[in-house]
């Protein structure tokens, strides 16, 4: 039972990455379906309609999918990434490069957004907050395991595996 606890791939830190993935994903859905029309008001207790302006930004109507849509994919695939692989699934590089590889842009991403409600904008969303936080927050889950995939990755280089055995994870 406590090997549920120890190690990079331990059961508490997926529990807390898989529940902000999760809330993550429904902030986002709130936020698709005002963009989508499904909705016709957005929640936002401080910015009043703050949320309405960037929501409905040239921006968000630029994309051929709204913005808020692509952040719940996102967090959908970061929800399955980390909720499947067993407790040593960063001997399997690939899995938990690519979680890190779907953190990381959604924190770029998120700085990204944020930038854009102070800078162009001049507008601020609540809930578009919510989820820059959780994009920003769900890395410093993730760190450690990355770096002992990665970690694992070059031990298979350096003792002559190929690169799609190494991040397969495959043994000599």
């Amino acid at each position: 039972m406590w090997r549920w606890f120890d190690g990079p791939s331990g059961l508490p830190r997926r529990v807390a990455v898989a529940v902000l993935a999760l809330a993550g994903f429904l902030v986002s859905m709130q936020l698709a379906f005002f963009q989508y029309g499904l909705t016709d008001t957005v929640w936002d207790p401080w910015f009043g309609d703050g949320s309405v302006k960037v929501l409905d930004s040239a921006f968000s109507r630029s994309l051929p999918v709204r913005d808020a849509a692509l952040g719940a994919v996102a967090y959908l695939i970061e929800l399955v990434l980390e909720v499947t692989g067993g407790l040593s699934r960063w001997r399997r590089p690939w899995h938990v490069l690519l979680l890190g590889l779907v953190s990381a842009a959604m924190a770029v991403t998120a700085i990204g957004l944020v930038a854009m409600q102070i800078f162009v904008l001049h507008a601020f969303c609540t809930l578009c907050l919510v989820s820059a936080a959780l994009s920003l927050t769900i890395p410093l889950f993730v760190a450690e395991e990355v770096v002992v995939a990665w970690g694992q990755l070059r031990r298979g280089r350096r003792y002559g595996l190929t690169w799609s055995r190494a991040i397969r994870g495959q043994v000599v």
